[in-house]
């Protein structure tokens, strides 16, 4: 799993029991899953279609740094299917899992839209 982004955990993202609020921390993942898909596909009219269970394995405090992790497992014909970890950035301890997140590449009408890819390309290789 490539770990793309990191976000520091500041008193604005805490909950009740000042640790990391969890719709906080999905909100980022599913930002993080949009950006990485849009990238990937090469179009900017991605959405979220679905998440399967989110595992909630540790908490984040005030202060942390997080580190999120997107991997491709699949892809479909108008779709990408990306795994997710966040973890803690020093500690390497995992805070949160989810196994499937399923983006959906849509046309300006937001039709679902073949993308006709089947690896991962790396922007690098694009700029050749």
């Amino acid at each position: 799993m490539r770990f793309h982004t990191r976000k520091w955990v500041k008193p604005e993202d805490l909950n009740a029991n000042e640790t990391l609020f969890g719709g906080k921390l999905l909100a980022w993942i599913d930002e993080e899953a949009a950006l990485y898909s849009i990238i990937q596909l090469e179009n900017n009219y991605v959405v979220t279609k679905y998440m399967s269970e989110i595992n909630f394995i540790s908490s984040a405090r005030k202060g942390d740094i997080i580190e999120i992790g997107i991997e491709v497992k699949k892809f479909g014909k108008t779709s990408l299917t990306l795994s997710c970890e966040v973890r803690n950035k020093m500690t390497r301890q995992t805070i949160i899992t989810i196994d499937k997140i399923i983006m959906v590449n849509l046309d300006e009408d937001g039709k679902p839209l073949p993308h006709y890819k089947t690896e991962i390309e790396y922007v690098k290789d694009r700029l050749k």
